[in-house]
């Protein structure tokens, strides 16, 4: 789409614009792109004969058709409207108009991006690391982390949210907790709903591994009865997982920095390319609809052609 050509803004646009910067005290970078986006709109009332303060909602949204035919984004699109619609509040409120042909117009819906998850390589050399140097009780708990989130597919918070043991205080408390015995994982997922989660015997290894030395540096008394705990004893919050698993995906050589959530999506993804089954993903990922997990059905095209051309009789090459 070719950008329009900057038309002379009536004087009505002038005022608003004085009002925005003068009386609402909006940033000179704020009053410079509603300027731009007026002039747009002033040019486009010219087009099509009438004056600014006459545009109807069906010119506004022939306009908004055009921009995102012309490859202008939702977002981009969302930002212009709101920036129209608060001009026509302001003009009905000084009695220039007696409608805002903006108030019903919504932008496109923008394309919900796609879950970013790690390579299966990439996945298993930040399970696998192991930084030889640093202090062991830091490795153990990092690398304890590490396999839970990509073993089990926790949200930040749920892991957080792990006890050491269950309490009688646990679940009234909204806690979850671990069942080494059973290589279980109970969790409290949103909308407080629970579920268990099988734990692969690589996080069961590394958890054990933890609670070996999870109370060696704290005195009775002084230690939380989270599993995963600061160097006070106190559980860690999603922040600092964030901040730990930011930088061990740096010690392990990935280019990509790697956040918990990115974790679970690596776990969902990689289950679904290997087994294929949606529903099971669904209760493991505890999504209350599968529309919600179908959105990792959506693998990259050269793993579906990789599938294609060992599988189908037609894809061989004699």
């Amino acid at each position: 789409m070719t950008t329009p050509t900057p038309a002379p803004l009536p004087p009505e646009a002038l005022r608003y614009l004085e009002h925005v910067r003068v009386e609402k005290r909006l940033a000179a970078r704020t009053v410079t792109l509603y300027t731009l986006d007026l002039e747009k709109l002033a040019h486009f009332a010219a087009q099509v004969g009438v004056s600014l303060l006459h545009l109807q909602t069906a010119h506004i949204r022939r306009f908004v058709a055009q921009m995102h035919s012309g490859g202008r984004g939702g977002r981009g699109i969302a930002l212009i409207l709101s920036g129209w619609r608060g001009f026509y509040v302001w003009a009905a409120r000084q009695g220039l108009t007696d409608h805002n042909p903006v108030l019903s117009v919504r932008a496109p819906k923008a394309p919900k991006p796609l879950p970013k998850a790690l390579g299966v390589d990439d996945a298993v050399r930040l399970a696998e690391f192991s930084h030889d140097s640093a202090d062991p009780w830091l490795e153990a708990r990092d690398a304890a982390m590490v396999e839970l989130l990509y073993g089990c597919g926790l949200r930040v918070g749920e892991l957080a949210g792990l006890d050491a043991v269950p309490g009688p205080d646990t679940e009234r408390l909204g806690r979850g907790w671990i069942d080494l015995q059973a290589a279980e994982a109970h969790v409290l997922g949103k909308g407080s709903k629970r579920r268990s989660l099988p734990v692969g015997a690589a996080a069961l290894r590394a958890l054990q591994a933890w609670l070996q030395l999870r109370a060696t540096p704290f005195a009775p008394g002084r230690l939380d009865a989270a599993l995963f705990v600061g160097q006070r004893g106190k559980r860690l919050t999603a922040q600092s997982i964030w901040l730990r698993l930011r930088q061990r995906s740096g010690q392990a050589g990935l280019t990509t920095p790697v956040h918990p959530h990115m974790l679970r999506h690596s776990f969902a993804s990689h289950l679904l390319q290997s087994s294929g089954d949606l529903r099971a993903v669904q209760e493991l990922l505890g999504h209350a609809n599968i529309t919600t997990t179908q959105v990792y059905t959506r693998l990259d095209y050269q793993h579906l052609a990789k599938v294609y051309d060992q599988a189908h009789p037609r894809a061989r090459r004699k």
